[in-house]
């Protein structure tokens, strides 16, 4: 039996109506929304003595119903169908003697003006609104008129809707702009399976005089797990905030499905901001041995750590779930500009919204733990933010990494999930001679962070690479005595210019930073500082090494300008290109072959890359080769960074056994007696994984 349209304009048809009921027969139709799931908003909108119109009532029992469990018994249901009205008719006239069913065209009906105090539909608009052709568009004009004329002041018009995109803008546009206030309500759905994926709606428009001139609009939704409604200010974002509902009740549908290898991940705002306060990823392993206590667990990502690999990357959650040894393992992290009340807090604050996100087969009245690293929700504190002209929005921030250590970091906002800059803090030390606090003399927090930077540490693992690199010089081994001249472009904090300069005693230092306020951000909060062995230019390292290109050609044989090294680690500040590190202007032949130019014949030029395109990486990396006889790489795992290591003399060339001499020396030379040093930093290792391209 075929009771589908021909086309969606038939559901505006009465023939088609007559044509349906009668093939359906008596069994009611309910387009979505059952009873007990609309009860608790009608609840709020529908008063025992309303005078209630129901247009486009078919056959549903949603009449019959409010009418049962007393919520309203005056109520009037009309339809275009003469065979469904004599059907409920029918069926309602010994049981119902105060409700009606008319026969009646809604888009001119024959009640006076302000007959009704509730006017509902449910699906009706859905179904005439099927397009927005003009001649669609103006019968919707006339029955939102006629809703409007028989309504009393004060009166609401409920109107259940699937909320397609083009019907609530239709609808909120035409009441919004008559004076009315309207709010959109989320109906809870139904824990069993629905027949519709998309959540159901209520849109309820309060009838108010119109008052001339352009009174402000009111404008509110209220989601499904909260009583309070929120204010929007414009139609668009209402529009918008129930995409976001929809798309949300999407996703919960595909993750009650078996699990698959993508991940999924979503945001959750604040209620009150509309900011973003966790970002959740869900991550299933199907590979995991399904038993009675694995099904589902929630991992608090610590604040300040969601940039680790492990946390940060599609490859690492995955890993973390695996390991867990849960089948579906949801990540959460935290928000640097929302506060946290704890483990606990959290807990409850997510419980509801996670159980949503559970895998199929999970055990009724399972308890789902949540687990994080050392049990806690880690520290974070924010030092400072501003922003800037070139590189936008950043802040600075301490965060508590493994154990007692604290990391002062440099984020830029526009990519909030990368680590720009990081350094660590050296734990307080007592001033020789000081004594110890008295026991009763108040302790200091545990979670303040210590204020100086521990300059012997190096942070970036590809910072670590770039050091070790300068083992590729030709002659002796750069031993911390040897005379360097070595260019860095690109600042950040000032990590790596730092570390050659106090490591490397002789090391003439030139540092190229486009942005001033970088240079200000590592002097303030990474204990950067110029002397005369270290020197910061502010200007576009393009520019900077043109004019050295330039006055080194002027200059040859005796040019003064030559570099040992010249180290770029320079990030793009545009994100649609594949290659974050440097910008493609850096990598072209004309400015390498400039770049050759201001080094020293057995000099060295490193280069960080992160490029996640391979085609634009192989392009670089063909480039380099015509321009640099000799190219090393050196792959940072479990980050994209690669460094390139680039030679003007293919007679630089050293086999594995003399470099890993070379680094073990320098290495040596460099833990010198009363100067600290990272055990976890080996230069052999670091030059262990290097390959020749």
């Amino acid at each position: 039996m075929d009771l589908l349209p021909r086309s969606p304009g038939e559901f505006g048809s009465a023939r088609y109506w007559d044509r349906f009921f009668r093939q359906r027969g008596q069994r009611p139709f309910e387009w979505y929304g059952a009873f007990p799931e609309l009860c608790p908003v009608l609840h709020k909108y529908v008063r025992p003595r309303d005078k209630v119109l129901v247009v486009g009532c078919g056959n549903s029992e949603l009449s019959e119903q409010m009418y049962d469990v007393g919520m309203c018994e005056d109520i009037v249901n009309i339809d275009v169908s003469d065979a469904v009205i004599r059907q409920m008719q029918e069926r309602s006239r010994s049981k119902r003697p105060k409700m009606s069913y008319l026969l009646m065209d809604m888009l001119q009906m024959d009640f006076p003006d302000a007959h009704f105090q509730v006017v509902l539909d449910k699906g009706t608009l859905d179904a005439i609104l099927t397009d927005e052709e003009e001649a669609t568009l103006a019968k919707v004009d006339k029955m939102f008129a006629e809703i409007s004329r028989v309504l009393q002041v004060g009166g609401r018009y409920l109107c259940v809707s699937l909320a397609q995109a083009h019907v609530l803008k239709k609808a909120v546009e035409y009441f919004s702009q008559e004076g009315w206030v309207v709010r959109v309500h989320q109906v809870a759905g139904s824990r069993d399976k629905q027949q519709f994926v998309l959540p159901v709606f209520v849109y309820v428009m309060t009838k108010f005089r119109k008052i001339p001139g352009s009174a402000p609009q009111i404008l509110e939704i209220c989601p499904e797990e909260q009583d309070k409604p929120m204010r929007v200010e414009t139609v668009e974002r209402l529009v918008a905030a129930v995409k976001d509902r929809q798309h949300y009740a999407l996703l919960c549908s595909q993750l009650s499905k078996p699990p698959c290898g993508e991940q999924v991940s979503l945001d959750l705002c604040d209620k009150e901001s509309g900011r973003p306060r966790y970002t959740l990823h869900v991550v299933d392993s199907p590979s995991v041995k399904p038993s009675r206590d694995n099904h589902f667990a929630i991992f608090i990502i610590p604040q300040g750590r969601e940039t680790e690999w492990l946390f940060g990357t599609e490859e690492g959650r995955r890993q973390l779930a695996t390991s867990a040894g849960f089948r579906r393992l949801v990540t959460v992290a935290l928000h640097r500009e929302q506060h946290y009340e704890g483990m606990a807090g959290i807990q409850a604050e997510l419980s509801g919204k996670v159980m949503e996100l559970a895998p199929p087969g999970l055990p009724a009245r399972q308890q789902v733990p949540f687990v994080s690293v050392g049990g806690d929700i880690g520290v974070r504190t924010v030092r400072h933010r501003d922003t800037s002209t070139l590189s936008g929005e950043y802040v600075i921030e301490d965060v508590k990494g493994d154990g007692t250590c604290y990391f002062r970091r440099l984020i830029f906002l526009r990519n909030r999930n990368v680590v720009q800059s990081e350094a660590r803090l050296l734990a307080p030390m007592p001033l020789p001679g000081q004594k110890k606090r008295r026991k009763d003399k108040k302790k200091p927090s545990p979670t303040e962070p210590p204020a100086d930077i521990d300059k012997s540490y190096l942070c970036c693992e590809h910072h670590k690479a770039m050091v070790a690199g300068l083992c590729l010089l030709g002659g002796p081994n750069p031993l911390p005595g040897t005379l360097l001249a070595v260019l860095v472009v690109g600042l950040g904090g000032g990590s790596l210019p730092l570390f050659i300069h106090d490591y490397f005693s002789q090391a003439h230092v030139a540092v190229v930073e486009i942005d001033p306020s970088m240079l200000e951000v590592a002097t303030r909060w990474f204990g950067f500082s110029q002397d005369d062995r270290m020197q910061v230019h502010v200007s576009d390292g393009l520019d900077y090494v043109a004019k050295l290109a330039a006055e080194v050609s002027v200059l040859l044989p005796a040019a003064p300008a030559l570099y040992d090294a010249i180290m770029f680690d320079v990030d793009s500040k545009d994100l649609t290109v594949g290659m974050s590190c440097p910008p493609p202007a850096f990598v072209e032949k004309p400015f390498l072959q400039k770049v050759k130019t201001t080094l020293k014949p057995e000099g060295v030029f490193v280069l960080n890359l992160v490029c996640r395109d391979a085609q634009l990486k192989e392009s670089v990396l063909a480039t380099l080769r015509e321009v640099f006889p000799l190219l090393y790489a050196r792959r940072i795992e479990e980050e994209v960074n690669e460094i390139l290591f680039c030679q003007p003399s293919p007679e630089g060339r050293r086999d594995p056994t003399e470099l890993e001499a070379r680094a073990r020396a320098l290495e040596g030379a460099l833990r010198q007696p009363g100067r600290p040093w990272d055990s976890s930093y080996v230069l052999a290792d670091m030059l262990q994984a290097i390959k020749i391209l």
